[in-house]
């Protein structure tokens, strides 16, 4: 257990919290408690209570988010036997144990990016077994993920990785493009979503608007500029409905009323769990098919575009999480996704 006293706070001086295996988040504890001693404030640790083993009747209850507060200081979001459960789906998963994961985390729903990671990392850790769900790669502090296609996969993976508190989470996933100007293989940078991938609507209502790290925005709009790449900025449409063409109307009706410029299916899933965990993110896309102009998404067009672009894609992305490296090494201002009454309610 960690007990922090804060003698700025005049709400809510004392905090306390409990970890499981800290060693996963050796490098954030001691980045966070540095900042903490740095303005003064009292660290104390102490042994905490018996940790409730996976087998134990009590452990399922003590899972439920309902019953902690997600505005919580988020060096203390998570209880114990719900971080326990989370590290070690991760390696299930994954495919690696959950302290490889580095600050900085990439998610992609095509393995042809983790190739081009390998190229660019011939050292980097992978699994350490086949077939897993979701297989991650990692080098010098970023972390690959392969989601796979579909909402419930971004989600799965988002609720675990949550309790890694990384500083960023990127998509670099492949999307069709809505607009009769856009190519294959130009980029959409998202400024906002159209959720309708609907897996966390109970614990995040539509009504919640979702929008990316401003400052994550900046630095990839930054690199496609730098690079001259074509792209849009706009609304990503993420749907749960991989066939949505089949029944069109309803899904036409939503892209045309929000003016999307790229339909997927996890940008929207990942960007909501991020709002909820406080997790900086944002979503830079790559236009693989133009299922609105008579270019849809089919395997041999699919295979040469996917050849050309999946350097260029990986590249602009690593560029923005190096930047992020050289001017936040603190990790990126978060005050966008804290909620408004912490300091009065005591968890500031």
């Amino acid at each position: 257990m960690l007990e922090v006293v804060r003698p700025w706070s005049e709400h809510n001086p004392r905090i306390t919290g409990e970890f499981a295996r800290p060693a996963a988040i050796r490098d954030y504890l001691r980045r966070e408690l540095t900042t903490l001693l740095g303005k003064g404030a009292a660290v104390t640790a102490r042994p905490s209570r018996r940790a409730l083993p996976f087998t134990d009747p009590e452990f399922f209850a003590a899972l439920d988010e309902e019953r902690f507060d997600l505005r919580a200081k988020k060096l203390f979001l998570f209880g114990p036997e719900r971080m326990a459960l989370s590290l070690d789906r991760l390696s299930h998963y994954c495919g690696t144990p959950a302290e490889s994961f580095g600050r900085y985390v990439l998610f992609t729903n095509y393995a042809m990016h983790v190739e081009a990671f390998k190229e660019r990392f011939p050292d980097a850790e992978g699994p350490a077994r086949p077939d897993v769900q979701m297989p991650a790669w990692h080098h010098d502090g970023v972390s690959l993920v392969n989601i796979g296609v579909g909402p419930s996969n971004a989600k799965t993976v988002t609720d675990h990785l949550a309790v890694l508190r990384p500083d960023a989470m990127i998509m670099i996933g492949h999307c069709g493009g809505l607009r009769n100007h856009q190519r294959l293989g130009d980029f959409v940078l998202a400024t906002s979503y159209l959720r309708e991938d609907h897996v966390l609507d109970r614990v995040l209502p539509l009504t919640v608007p979702v929008i990316p790290n401003h400052r994550l925005n900046t630095f990839l709009l930054d690199a496609l500029d730098e690079r001259d790449a074509r792209h849009r900025l706009g609304v990503v449409h993420t749907t749960a409905n991989r066939n949505w063409e089949f029944n069109q109307a309803t899904t036409l009706a939503a892209m045309q009323a929000s003016r999307a410029v790229a339909v997927d299916m996890e940008s929207a899933t990942i960007a909501a769990n991020g709002f909820r965990y406080r997790i900086p993110n944002a979503t830079l896309l790559c236009v693989s098919d133009k299922p609105l102009h008579a270019s849809p998404k089919l395997s041999a067009s699919a295979s040469a575009f996917y050849e050309t672009s999946k350097r260029e894609h990986l590249n602009i992305a690593l560029s923005c999480v190096d930047r992020v490296r050289r001017e936040h090494p603190n990790g990126l201002p978060s005050q966008d996704i804290r909620s408004p009454d912490e300091p009065l309610f005591g968890v500031e």
